[in-house]
């Protein structure tokens, strides 16, 4: 499997193998391993954002998924083999190779305007809701950023739990 391959089945159905907004945490460890934790200042507060080399997930105090973020602008990008079948791919993927990859999928996507402005573009997969942006440096065409489906939303029963 290619980068480009888990790009294309992320922006079809908005997950990578058991990770998807949403999934209980106990499962997304259970079938990957204990992931690190990204210390986000002195506080260990909720959300916290835990990181399987460069797929980063921001889990609620309910122990949900609430936000995926799979960072591609590394020269190399990490991801939990147990998910893609490999740990290493080679990163920054280009606009065009991207834009292949979705429609050789049959993957719909269209602009995403939101995020498209300066030195940025973005599209968003029809299907998932998966939003791809991309970095436009000066003189060169578009190299893909960071990918990731929309936040889960929900109703937490844990807000008034202790930390």
């Amino acid at each position: 499997m290619e980068l480009l391959d888990v790009l294309a089945e992320l922006a079809w159905s908005g997950h990578l193998g058991p990770v998807e907004n949403g999934a209980a945490w106990d499962q997304v460890t259970a079938a990957l391993g204990e992931p690190w934790e990204v210390a986000v200042g002195k506080r260990r507060s909720w959300p916290r954002l835990f990181a399987y080399g460069d797929l980063e997930l921001s889990v609620c105090r309910c122990q949900k998924i609430t936000l995926i973020c799979l960072q591609t602008w590394r020269d190399v990008i990490d991801l939990p083999a147990g998910v893609v079948g490999r740990e290493k791919f080679p990163g920054q993927p280009k606009y065009a190779d991207v834009i292949t990859s979705l429609d050789q999928a049959g993957c719909a996507w269209q602009p995403y305007t939101p995020l498209t402005f300066d030195n940025q573009c973005a599209i968003q997969a029809t299907s998932s809701g998966v939003v791809f942006v991309f970095e436009i440096p000066d003189g060169e065409g578009p190299i893909l950023n960071i990918v990731g489906p929309p936040p889960h939303q929900h109703e937490c029963l844990a807000t008034h739990a202790s930390p």
